[in-house]
């Protein structure tokens, strides 16, 4: 699975990677155990370098564009990330591995049960999960050094840009339509304003909520 992370990052046009992802989060993931995160009927397909069906209408992503996203947060040992959308909990699962303090929330509840139980059965415990609408961030846990945003909408979070510390970044998947999507890294300066750019072209599940 890494190598063909790595083929792919090489042949991707992703802006600001240069083809190359940062061997610190290569090794995270391969150390998390990516078959834990699937159903049992997805078992077998779990290291192939492609999308999987996890349930209520989700995926748990490409382990590229998981790697990707990862690469692009730029976090370090001991950073507060905010993720929208545990999902399978593998994202969550890779950002703990790279030491991160990680609190994530699931809008549907026997998603993020799953999810929860197979962090827990692969030995991630000090991960905070809550249940509810992740567009509005989670204040408690703010601000934070990153934001993972693993559902596309059609438009950037004001709240979650507010839970963002100065001088971190956010990187979220933006667009109406599975085929208009753009992964973007949204950076926020140190006197509170924002800069974003487009990285490359994905397709995500659409963000739900009552937003």
């Amino acid at each position: 699975m890494i190598e063909d992370i790595r083929l792919t990052a090489a042949d991707a046009d992703a802006v600001g990677t240069g083809g190359v992802l940062d061997d610190r989060v290569l090794k995270a993931m391969e150390g998390v155990p990516r078959h834990l995160f699937v159903p049992e009927e997805e078992r077998e397909r779990a290291y192939a370098n492609r999308p999987l069906p996890i349930g209520y209408g989700q995926t748990i992503s490409q382990p590229y564009i998981v790697a990707l996203m990862t690469d692009l947060l730029d976090v370090e040992s001991g950073d507060r990330v905010f993720e929208l959308g545990t999902g399978s909990g593998y994202q969550a699962a890779v950002l703990a591995a790279l030491g991160c303090d990680v609190w994530t929330m699931e809008i549907v509840t026997e998603l993020g049960e799953q999810a929860s139980a197979a962090l827990a059965e692969a030995g991630y415990r000090g991960i905070h999960f809550r249940a509810g609408d992740a567009y509005y961030g989670w204040e408690e846990g703010a601000p934070f050094d990153a934001i993972v945003v693993t559902a596309a909408g059609d438009h950037i979070p004001p709240p979650l840009i507010d839970q963002l510390k100065p001088g971190g970044r956010m990187v979220i998947p933006v667009g109406s339509g599975f085929l208009t999507q753009q992964l973007m890294v949204v950076d926020k300066l140190d006197d509170g304003s924002v800069r974003t750019r487009e990285v490359l072209p994905v397709a995500f599940v659409p963000l739900t909520g009552g937003h």
